[in-house]
């Protein structure tokens, strides 16, 4: 819909011979082509389906961007000998795209802003361009640059119909007379400038790819070629002195599904063994379909790693730590890193805030509990209501029903008064009173219990008791 008129989003190959175009009014086409075949348009399903589009070219490269609404731009520098060289490359591409019945035209540039105008406006279905980038967009109309539609139409009143005669005239007077965007375009397209671009994963020089020319399905298979690709992988990683913490590996099958699997490390990682190791557990899930052609291995959250000394006498808590990731590393790609942590303190009075949970193998914080301040071994999520009877008000129970069963207090101190924060929601989720009285006491058996009182005798809140917590 433009100005409360409907146009036309698109056409294909039949309708253009017939003279429609893009943007045409929906009652001019139709008057030149009575017969035409309408379709309301759907952008976001369009945009949904180029998106899933870019994802199965991740096989040919890992830096993949959606250029809406009908491009996709792909840098293959590195990538290009997989396939035999660019051409190979393009033409497979452009085979794979046909058998799903994706008419497409491809260009190989030195600049996205040239592979776009060659791509669109070329006189070839497939274009490569060897440094000869400026040759070929001299032949191309101005529509080429990707020019606002007011200044192509001022360029075409002036005589200017090719990027060669744009290019020909001082640019000191196209920029006085049209502004800096047509400067701007000039320069992308012969490479000065870059124009940014949102790749579908993050560029990463870390990543190894193995293609096949058949397609592999057993698993024994996969899990060789995973253990391949970490040799590579953790080979380039050492050069350089670095580790990572991340790695995922991702399976191209030919029905163009990526199936993806990644594993998570607690300390930087460049071991062959132990990366296998992890990936082994996780291939068992992977579903081959009809076969996978690509397998990428790629590394994240890369770090310097240097070569410690074994520790024999276990006094350096940074080698203890390293004895102790490939346990935690097992642990967190089987269940989750979200169940794999450990207690740490923080700043905070109220014992539901006191703790938080922080990683296996993280720096100690340097906080340690006070010991005029004992509190329990085990914290209950929520507060549990008990039965209790005390002498006087402010006296600790004498005895309390915990579970159908009657505790006989033997020992008791308190109170230990605690208010909630005020600057904060009072008491997390317990929905118990702002104030409480905690008592530590113990049953004629031995066992000590961290009780609290809410609430005072005498007013119109009931005094109530909760059991938080069980010491060792």
């Amino acid at each position: 819909m433009t100005e409360n008129a409907r146009c036309l989003a698109a056409v294909d190959a039949r309708a253009a011979s017939e003279g429609l175009f893009v943007g045409q009014s929906l009652t001019d086409a139709l008057a030149l082509w009575p017969h035409a075949r309408i379709v309301e348009a759907e952008p976001e399903e369009d945009l949904r389906a180029l998106t899933r589009l870019a994802d199965w070219c991740l096989r040919f490269s890992p830096s993949v961007a959606v250029d809406a609404p009908d491009g996709i731009f792909i840098d293959i520098e590195g990538c290009a000998h997989l396939w035999g060289g660019e051409a190979p490359m393009a033409q497979m591409l452009r085979q794979r795209l046909a058998a799903q019945d994706l008419p497409a035209r491809l260009a190989i540039t030195d600049t996205f802003a040239a592979a776009w105008a060659l791509a669109r406006f070329g006189t070839d279905d497939v274009t490569i361009t060897v440094g000869d980038d400026a040759k070929r967009l001299a032949q191309l109309p101005i529509e080429a640059l990707r020019l606002e539609q007011d200044v192509a139409a001022n360029l075409r009143r002036l005589g200017l119909k090719t990027i060669g005669q744009i290019l020909a005239l001082p640019r000191a007077s196209l920029r006085k007379r049209f502004g800096a965007g047509l400067l701007l375009q000039i320069a992308r397209a012969l490479g000065e400038e870059e124009a940014a671009h949102e790749f579908r994963n993050p560029p990463t020089p870390w990543i190894e790819r193995a293609v096949f020319a058949e397609p592999l399905s057993a698993p024994d298979d996969l899990a060789r070629v995973v253990a391949d690709l970490s040799a590579r992988l953790c080979a380039r990683l050492d050069e350089f002195g670095q580790g990572a913490r991340r790695f995922e590996a991702v399976f191209h099958r030919v029905d163009g599904e990526a199936v993806r699997r990644s594993v998570r490390t607690a300390l930087p990682l460049r071991e062959v063994k132990r990366l296998s190791a992890l990936f082994a557990a996780k291939l068992e899930s992977v579903d081959p379909g009809f076969g996978v052609e690509v397998v990428t291995l790629s590394a994240a959250r890369t770090q310097a790693l240097v070569r410690a000394q074994t520790d024999f006498d276990c006094a350096n808590p940074q080698a203890a730590a390293a004895d102790l990731a490939p346990l935690i590393d097992r642990l967190v790609n089987r269940f989750g890193a979200d169940r794999v942590w450990r207690p740490s303190l923080q700043e905070s009075h109220v014992p539901e805030r006191a703790v938080k949970r922080i990683a296996p193998l993280a720096a100690p914080t340097g906080r340690r509990w006070s010991d005029d301040q004992p509190r329990p071994v085990r914290l209950f999520r929520k507060p549990q209501p008990i039965e209790a009877l005390a002498v006087a008000p402010d006296d600790p129970p004498f005895i309390f029903h915990w579970h159908g069963r009657a505790h006989r207090v033997r020992n008791a101190e308190g109170p230990e008064r605690i208010g909630a924060e005020w600057w904060r929601k009072p008491w997390a989720d317990n929905a118990v009173d702002r104030v409480r009285d905690y008592y530590c006491v113990e049953d004629e058996a031995g066992a000590r219990f961290w009780l609290f009182r809410t609430g005072l005798y005498g007013e119109e809140r009931p005094v109530r008791w909760w059991l938080h917590g069980l010491f060792a």
